[in-house]
Order: C-alpha cells, then structure tokens, then sequence
C-alpha cells in the first residue's frame, strides 16, 4: 500500500521559520527521522520510504501557498493514488496553537494552500492534519500572522508538536483516517 503525505508551505529562506511553513517543518521531520533526504522534483521536493511495509511518499509543493493544488494533483496523478491514500499537513489559525486535529474532509477555511487543493481535485473530501498556530492577531492582520516566526515560548515547544504531527501522520498510514482522529483527536 502506497501513501502520499503532502506538507503544505512556502519555499525559499524567508519563510523557513514561519506559522505558515508548519506543514514543511513537519515533513521535514518525517522524512529526516527516516534517514532519506527531499529530492527536488517536477513542481514539489519529493521523498520516500517504506514503514511497516507501507510505500509512503512525501512531497513538499514548490508552488507556493497559493498554488499548492497543482503540485497535490499532479503527484496524485503521477503515483496513481486516491485522495483517501494522501494527507495534507496544514497550518491552521481556527485551532490554539499546539493543538493538532485530523479530519477526513472539510473546508478550506479560507485557507488559500487548502482553496487551492480543493479547486485542483474538484473536491473537499480529502484528510489533513491541522497543526494549530493561534489566531492571536488584530483584526486585518492575519497574512502578517501566518507570516510571522514563533516567539520563544512556542519555539520550545515545537520540537514535541512536530514529533506528535509524525506520530498522526504514520498512524493514518498504518490504520486509516478513522483509527488515528478516534486515538489523537
């Protein structure tokens, strides 16, 4: 059984550290703790490597933000995989920071990387992993928020989020999307 796991972000230094770019801290982490390396691609950094005799491939889009749904297709289409066998790793401003929830499908949320995905696959019915960054903004002030590095306090405790979102990640590949939301949710 094949999965993709799809971190969503922005590339180029200026966002590394940023709320927005959680989705490629994590894969950067998955992919790290399983001693393999991103390779660039056609419109994504690519990955895999196999865990508990599952094929699990990791794209982070080099599309931008914005434009994530082209590179999600694309290497659905190239892997010949269904939404039900991808997950996509978000940052997401609805949950406190720290919090991490699964969901089957949704809405965008106003999320532009999300927005995108779902106008590509014509579809909102595909799983994510939402990794909670806080809403604490002014009103108007949301893109410089998304935009902005941790503080301090959120900084230390990034390290056992991201070890957390890996542990969702290869749990969904393992027992599905229903198993890990009733295990972590």
């Amino acid at each position: 059984m094949k999965h993709l796991i799809i971190g969503l972000g922005n590339i180029g230094p200026g966002y590394e550290l940023t709320r927005h770019n959680m989705g490629f801290q994590v894969t950067d982490y998955l992919v790290k703790q399983h001693a393999v390396a991103f390779q660039p691609d056609r419109l994504a950094f690519f990955a895999s490597f196999r865990y508990q005799g599952r094929s699990i491939c990791v794209i982070k889009p080099t599309t931008y933000m914005n434009h994530s749904g082209k590179a999600v297709r694309y290497w659905l289409e190239k892997l010949r995989l269904s939404v039900e066998h991808s997950l996509v790793v978000v940052d997401d401003v609805a949950l406190p920071f720290g919090k991490l929830r699964m969901r089957a499908q949704g809405s965008s949320a106003g999320h532009n990387g999300l927005k995108s995905i779902e106008a590509h696959l014509g579809t909102q019915a595909y799983p994510r992993l939402r990794l909670g960054i806080g809403n604490d903004f002014a009103s108007g002030q949301q893109a410089a928020h998304v935009l902005s590095p941790f503080h301090a306090p959120e900084l230390a405790k990034l390290p056992e989020l991201i070890k957390q979102a890996c542990e969702m990640i290869l749990a969904f590949c393992i027992v599905g999307v229903g198993k890990t939301m009733e295990r972590y949710n």
